[in-house]
């Protein structure tokens, strides 16, 4: 596993949501949404899922995936690649439970903040319609790729590489 620095683990705490990465059996990759539930220091990812469907069944035949998401107004992010595996909520059901209502709750204020600040978005409060998570994804991170540009991160020129 690759250890996450200080740096990647608050990018990641920062995030509502991830969009995660799996390969259909053809070997198509497969995109999703799925909320961070814990980051661990040593390269450790736990994330929700609240549907059985593809991402799920992409992960019980080939356990590759990844796990992308940027900051546009920061002009940064990150995309970490490793392999996952699915847990069964039973086995942790009161946790992550727990968890999921404390982050539906967040995002149900958020949003009602934001739809009084701005131009309203969705006319209902979809989050609370969402369904309560089976089951969690367990990744184990190999790689950290930093998407921020190299020439805005550490002044090298786009056009020289020096």
């Amino acid at each position: 596993m690759k250890r996450l620095s200080d740096e990647v683990m608050d990018f990641f705490k920062d995030q509502a949501f991830v969009i995660v990465t799996t390969l259909d059996a053809d070997g198509t990759p497969h995109d999703s949404c799925k909320d961070i539930v814990r980051l661990s220091r040593d390269g450790r990812i736990y994330l929700l899922d609240l549907y059985m469907r593809r991402t799920y069944q992409n992960l019980r035949k080939n356990p590759s995936m990844c796990i992308a998401q940027v900051d546009e107004h920061k002009f940064a992010g990150y995309c970490l690649k490793g392999t996952g595996r699915v847990v069964k909520v039973d086995r942790l059901r009161a946790q992550v439970h727990k968890v999921w209502q404390k982050k539906i709750s967040s995002r149900i204020v958020t949003r009602i903040i934001r739809n009084l600040k701005e131009k309203k978005g969705h006319p209902a409060q979809p989050e609370s319609l969402l369904p309560r998570p089976e089951y969690m994804i367990v990744m184990d991170v190999a790689e950290v790729i930093d998407l921020t540009p190299a020439h805005i991160k550490g002044g090298v020129s786009p056009r020289t590489g020096a």
